[in-house]
């Protein structure tokens, strides 16, 4: 592949904090992008400590900001400076996007609104990242991904069983969809500008996301229509799109959504043909309604045998399945790499990451880079945006960088 990565000579402002606005930035990096990351010098973004977050894997290693931050530059700029927006106007007039998720209150303190950026660049792409949307009574309500997408969207009740309290999210799950919706928007909006020369401002929330990956439920609840509570695995609303375990405690998701046309199939893997016209399960409301029976049968038969038994059996008689991978067999599933969910870097600290959950014929990803230092460009972003050696000595001096 000669031809120069996609976003090869695109300038980009990362002037967010945590991990939805910054992946954003992060998948146009992993193409070629020149990512600026904006940072506070005081800390710089918060995810730069997200490593020893309760909630998340413990490992010497800081990966989730060595993974989010990957292939991005640093520049540490105190944007309530007095003298800050001068260098913003500097970076706004010669980048082509900016990403922020700042409050609407903090971006009217910082001069960061679209209204006051667009003049200095008619062709900037202003990305903007929210909890709840740029408008209504909780436009101004910080959001993160278990209040935003999870919470409010209806997820948590949607996933709720029968007398149980509604479940809870994995860490950074819904902020990562919410990024790849925002990303889709700066290439709307970057594919404008290719045909009208002019930028302009787009968006994405956490909480339409999460509506939109909870769509079915949702939309059922715009028409009237609810689901109670799912009931326990053992009494499902349906035997054949459930979980099931192996004698070697193997977990896997039988999943015969269309379920007349397979059923026969799987009563001949199970070696139960005759189960087939058992008048209890001979047609799809009979085996809903003798669901709880069906699944003891297939119970039985699951653990029974291996889970590579199972695995040549699902093959022969086309069952569709999925195998629930436990974490410890991420590292080592070669279809994982094979389809560049799971790729190497030229970080000696994170040397296998998670890809991009994109591909292209034309275009291999950047291999990920180490994760910046804090500042670790300010120098040569600002000498790139006209700045001297004595220009930067005095802005440092003053406090305005670090």
């Amino acid at each position: 592949m000669n031809e120069p990565l996609p976003f090869a000579g695109l300038v980009v402002l990362d002037i967010s904090t945590y991990i939805a606005g910054p992946l954003a930035a992060t998948l146009l990096a992993d193409f070629g992008a020149d990512v600026v990351k904006v940072e506070d010098p005081q800390g710089g973004d918060p995810n730069r400590v997200a490593g020893g977050f309760s909630s998340y894997p413990q490992s010497p290693v800081n990966y989730p900001w060595q993974m989010d931050a990957r292939n991005k530059r640093s520049l540490a700029l105190d944007l309530k400076h007095p003298q800050a927006h001068d260098v913003l106007a500097r970076l706004v007039a010669r980048a082509d996007v900016l990403i922020t998720n700042f409050p609407m209150p903090v971006r009217a303190r910082l001069r960061l609104r679209h209204e006051d950026l667009q003049p200095l660049n008619e062709r900037l792409v202003y990305a903007s990242l929210t909890g709840y949307g740029e408008s209504g009574p909780d436009r101004d309500q910080p959001g993160f991904d278990t209040a935003a997408y999870f919470a409010r969207a209806g997820w948590f009740d949607a996933q709720r069983h029968e007398g149980q309290p509604p479940h809870f999210a994995l860490p950074s799950s819904g902020d990562r969809a919410t990024a790849t919706a925002l990303f889709a928007a700066i290439l709307m909006a970057l594919y404008r500008r290719e045909r009208s020369g002019r930028g302009g401002m787009v968006g994405a929330s956490l909480v339409a996301a999460g509506l939109w990956s909870n769509a079915i439920t949702a939309q059922g609840a715009l028409l009237g229509a609810f689901l109670p509570p799912r009931p326990p695995r053992e009494r499902p609303r349906s035997a054949l799109v459930n979980i099931y375990r192996t004698a070697d405690d193997r977990w896997f998701q039988l999943v015969l959504a269309v379920e007349d046309p397979a059923w026969p199939g799987l009563c001949r893997a199970i070696g139960q043909p005759a189960l087939a016209t058992d008048p209890r399960f001979a047609t799809t409301p009979e085996r809903r309604r003798h669901a709880a029976d069906l699944t003891a049968i297939l119970d039985a038969a699951f653990g029974a045998r291996d889970w590579t038994y199972w695995q040549a059996q699902f093959k022969t008689h086309q069952i569709i399945h999925g195998a629930i991978a436990r974490m410890q067999d991420i590292p080592h599933d070669p279809q994982l790499r094979a389809a560049g969910a799971v790729v190497a870097t030229d970080n000696p600290d994170l040397p296998l990451s998670i890809g991009p959950p994109l591909t292209a014929d034309f275009a291999q990803p950047v291999r990920a880079r180490p994760a910046p230092a804090l500042g670790e460009h300010t120098d040569a972003v600002l000498a790139e945006s006209g700045y001297t050696a004595a220009d930067i000595a005095a802005l440092r001096a003053a406090g305005v960088v670090a």
